[in-house]
């Protein structure tokens, strides 16, 4: 529907529609309302639908969060193979330091409060990358380990904040 208000022809809409839905897994499930699908295959619709216009510029804030393990992996997959064809601009908000590192070309970690830069950290793993394998690279443990001192301190002084009565 958002593309055909846009203009494009409904064949197109729909093919666009159905390809999309067919990237992130859910092909044969597009005739379905919202609340026929899981929390998972919404968070999936979701971003299919973010992505069918092609966006310059993909604003994510914990996409995958409400996923399970190998939905996320494919997910994950997805949006570095989709990154490869457009080489859009992706700011990508995560708790996961893992999927921080498995998915950037640059880790940004946060103070706990107020959110200001504590570190940058590039990521030289090389592409084309697969989020599962990349984390059994030597590189990977190493950048895991460097970034982990910086937001270890932030993570311990959030939770003492959050557990003083």
């Amino acid at each position: 529907l958002p593309l055909t208000i846009r203009g494009r022809p409904a064949a197109e809409a729909r093919s666009k529609a159905v390809e999309w839905m067919r990237r992130v897994g859910l092909a044969g499930f597009e005739s379905y309302y919202p609340h026929q699908l899981s929390g998972g295959m919404r968070k999936r619709v979701s971003l299919a639908t973010t992505l069918i216009y092609g966006p310059a510029v993909l604003l994510m804030d914990e996409p995958f969060s409400a996923l399970d393990v190998q939905t996320r992996n494919m997910m994950e997959n997805e949006l570095l193979d989709l990154w490869a064809e457009t080489r859009n601009t992706v700011l990508f908000v995560t708790h996961d330091l893992e999927e921080a590192i498995a998915l950037s070309d640059e880790v940004i970690v946060l103070t706990a409060g107020p959110g200001r830069i504590k570190a940058s950290y590039s990521i030289p793993i090389t592409r084309p990358r697969n989020v599962v394998e990349i984390r059994f690279r030597e590189e990977f443990t190493r950048l895991y380990e460097q970034i982990w001192k910086d937001l270890r301190d932030e993570v311990q002084q959030s939770y003492a904040r959050s557990t003083r009565l």
